[in-house]
């Protein structure tokens, strides 16, 4: 990549900048993330702890710009960092951080007190992560394709009811239900027996084939409210095979909003958040990979016009497989240094979680 760039613009290539070119790109860098300003010479000279005049710095900058690495976004003599900069001051110059106790508390606090469900705890993990980064935060929560162990329906209001789903692994999940009104206990409870003497050791998909096809040929032994209750009950968990996608905090986007074309792009990037289909197909292609994977600007369809960047990490199961993902949307000028590690840090809680619930789980 770096060779390609170099080839491309003509200027020399990331890997081969002296200590001078490196410090004046990382102060620019650091000013960008600190403020999202273009940065000019004489505030350069006066930041470097060497001593460099200004036209110096200027033909730095020049040399900088030629590898592609900076852009002048008006005729002032300020420079940014390009998309390409950036990914190539994450992956080579950036000195990662380490994520805070009051930080580590928080995630874990968070975490831990939602112990009535995977998708509580996963919820809670994301608001936890997008209020400490001051970004939107999302997770991937686990597609559910292991063999089934139990089912319950619990009325909660007029027209609502919680169905638990409890794999044989041990993983136990919560959906909030839309029913008819008016349904009587008795309906809810013909209809926990019905399923729990069909589901076991199935996936849901084949449970749900199974049941369905008995409910098409008026075998099934349910009247037709029951019948919906059923259907409705499974489909919650029958929906696309990337799993389920929770998005937190996407306010928290318009904070930096300065222009109107920065407006313009935020509301891309909501409407990309709403149809969610390339988002899961990123979070699918970071499910396959090891360890933080982060996304910048340009780099990727989804973001080519926003001006955001995600990092997200992989979190694992009982078995050691990946099963989903968590991470955060901001802007390019994302703090990378703090927010990878806490990235980094809430898979590895959600993945530790997880493995307790199933083992908990599994002893009961």
């Amino acid at each position: 990549m770096l060779n390609e760039l170099s080839s491309r613009s003509g200027g020399q290539a990331f890997r081969d900048l002296d200590e001078r070119s490196r410090e004046i790109f990382r102060l620019i860098v650091d000013a960008y993330v600190q403020s999202g300003e273009p940065v000019g010479s004489r505030t350069l000279s006066r930041r470097l702890g060497m001593s460099l005049s200004p036209a110096t710095i200027r033909n730095v900058m020049s040399d900088l710009e030629d590898a592609g690495l900076l852009y002048a976004p008006h005729t002032s003599a300020g420079r940014l960092p390009t998309d390409a900069g950036l990914r190539l001051f994450v992956h080579g110059l950036m000195q990662l951080g380490d994520v805070g106790e009051s930080e580590r508390a928080s995630i874990e606090a968070l975490c831990a007190q939602a112990g009535r469900g995977v998708s509580e705890m996963l919820e809670e993990a994301t608001s936890a992560l997008s209020g400490l980064s001051a970004c939107a935060g999302l997770v991937l929560a686990p597609k559910t394709d292991r063999p089934l162990k139990h089912i319950e329906f619990v009325n909660l209001s007029p027209g609502r009811a919680l169905v638990v789903l409890v794999t044989e692994d041990g993983m136990v999940e919560n959906r909030v239900l839309e029913v008819p009104l008016g349904l009587p206990a008795s309906t809810f409870v013909h209809v926990t027996n019905y399923l729990n003497a069909r589901i076991v050791g199935r996936t849901i998909g084949e449970a749900r084939a199974e049941v369905l096809g008995e409910i098409e040929t008026q075998k099934s032994q349910l009247d037709s409210l029951a019948a919906k209750v059923v259907a409705a009950g499974l489909a919650t968990w029958s929906g696309g095979g990337g799993g389920t996608l929770i998005v937190k905090g996407q306010s928290r986007l318009l904070n930096d909003v300065t222009a109107l074309e920065d407006l313009e792009r935020i509301r891309g990037l909501f409407q990309a958040l709403e149809t969610k289909e390339a988002l899961l197909k990123m979070l699918d292609a970071a499910n396959a990979a090891e360890g933080v994977q982060i996304f910048i600007g340009a780099e990727n369809g989804l973001f080519s016009h926003t001006g955001c960047s995600m990092i997200i990490a992989p979190y694992k199961g009982g078995d050691q497989r990946v099963v989903g993902a968590v991470g955060v949307i901001g802007p390019t000028r994302l703090n990378y240094a703090r927010i990878i590690p806490m990235v980094d840090y809430t898979a590895k809680m959600i993945g530790r979680l997880l493995r307790t619930n199933e083992t908990t789980n599994q002893v009961a």
